[in-house]
């Protein structure tokens, strides 16, 4: 499989592990204008690194995550992407709350996220699997039952 990059940044491989360094405040989210609770209006980003192979067809993709989450919205995600405005997410995320959620976030022309369940600890399996034109996240804490 060749993987490409789209914003590339710092990668160390070791056998099947792979570690990607996010620059500081890069992510991917298209808010396009809108003003959150709290009167600010989150930046729109499409910066953070992204590591990717194109696929067709049927597939489930699954990767085991890890984190050493420092600042509020820090996270290692999976992502699938038609192009910079459709695309959706599944992280695993520091949140607002403080806490360390499994977060969707999918985006037609403006971004929508949802926070899921809290997972104690800094790592979680993520999964996508794609069958037909439908998509759909999994999150797994010991990577054999997904939910």
């Amino acid at each position: 499989m060749e993987f490409k990059w789209l914003n590339r940044s710092t990668i160390t491989k070791e056998g099947k592990r792979i570690e990607i360094f996010a620059p500081k405040e890069s992510d991917f989210f298209c808010n396009n204008g809108a003003v959150g609770d709290e009167g600010i209006t989150p930046e729109s980003l499409s910066n953070a690194p992204f590591y990717y192979t194109e696929v067709t067809g049927d597939f489930i993709m699954r990767v085991k995550v890890s984190h050493d989450f420092k600042d509020m919205y820090d996270s290692s995600s999976i992502m699938i992407m038609q192009d910079i405005t459709h695309w959706a997410k599944a992280c695993f995320e520091l949140t607002d709350f403080n806490t360390h959620a499994v977060v969707s976030v999918v985006t037609k022309d403006q971004s929508d996220d949802a926070n899921g369940c809290n997972v104690e600890g800094n790592s979680v399996w993520l999964q996508v699997c794609r069958v037909g034109q439908s998509f759909t996240f999994h999150y797994s804490i010991d990577g054999d039952n997904y939910y």
